[in-house]
């Protein structure tokens, strides 16, 4: 297969790569457990891997891997006061939504300024932050010529796993299928306890037992196909349109920023308390990070 990556991709391997396919692939996760039985960066290694299989089918450019992302606040917190416990060392690249989406915003910068025609953000990490990120690309598309397109794995995961609508969930079958087929030595079924064991095991989804490689790889077949697919429309759109880039300095980006996106982060989806089960007890590990910053509290 030929080089996809970026960071590990020649001058003149780019710009041929970008003459055959102007796409750039934004890959999304974070560092969180995901069970005994799976490495921790199971979020952006899928994700990542998958555009990379994406980009050598249909053609593009996939960017380094953006390990940190939105955990430890709001429903987030409380999933993971229930999922993981009070643990001395959580293992999380986590960040609060205003810092991850502005992050977002300088990903879209570098799209539109090196002039890619279109731009897929592809997260791996699930809760709603992926209605976020779609919320904040649209805000942004009508400053940018790069066509915009963002998407939880999930999405791309048709029809799911083997004979079900599973299309997503937290390293149960589906993620550690997926995980399993693309990064084989990142997972260790070994690892799980037997089944029946009482316990949080580490956040592991209780259909962890059914995982399967041979699934996951048609699973990942699928999600490179969607991907693809999604590419095509996306650069049919530009060619249509034929729309001029803006080429954002970056005192642009802050702009917009403060005046388009800052504002709204109040009413984020990743900032509300979704899934609450019962209020955070004094007590938990998770809630010394629920204390927002006046200017995205709605206050």
């Amino acid at each position: 297969m030929r080089e996809v990556r970026w960071e590990r991709m020649f001058i003149d391997e780019l710009e041929e790569a970008f003459a055959r396919c102007p796409v750039v692939y934004f890959a999304y996760g974070l560092c969180e457990p995901h069970g005994p039985q799976n490495a921790v960066g199971l979020d952006a290694l899928k994700a990542y891997n998958v555009a990379c299989r994406a980009a050598c089918e249909h053609g593009g450019i996939v960017a380094p891997p953006d390990f940190w992302h939105v955990h430890e606040i709001a429903g987030y917190a409380n999933w993971a006061h229930h999922s993981i416990g009070n643990v001395e060392r959580s293992w999380l690249t986590s960040m609060p939504p205003w810092q991850h989406f502005k992050n977002v915003c300088y990903h879209v910068r570098t799209a539109d300024a090196l002039g890619f025609h279109a731009a897929i953000f592809f997260t791996g990490h699930y809760g709603p932050n992926w209605m976020d990120l779609i919320t904040v690309l649209e805000l942004l598309q009508p400053h940018v010529g790069t066509k915009l397109y963002g998407l939880p794995g999930m999405e791309a995961n048709e029809p799911g796993f083997d004979g079900d609508n599973a299309r997503g969930d937290h390293a149960g079958k589906v993620e550690t299928s997926l995980l399993w087929a693309l990064e084989p030595d990142c997972v260790d079924v070994s690892r799980m306890p037997a089944a029946g064991t009482p316990g949080k095991h580490w956040a592991m989804g209780a259909n962890a037992y059914q995982s399967s490689r041979r699934i996951g790889e048609r699973m990942v077949a699928d999600e490179a196909r969607y991907l693809g697919a999604k590419a095509t429309e996306l650069l049919a759109a530009y060619d249509r349109d034929k729309p001029k880039h803006a080429s954002l300095t970056f005192g642009e980006v802050e702009r917009l920023w403060d005046t388009l996106i800052a504002p709204k982060v109040k009413d984020f989806k990743s900032m509300q308390a979704f899934g609450q089960k019962e209020p955070l007890p004094a007590d938990s590990v998770w809630q010394k990070n629920q204390a927002v910053p006046e200017r995205f509290a709605g206050k």
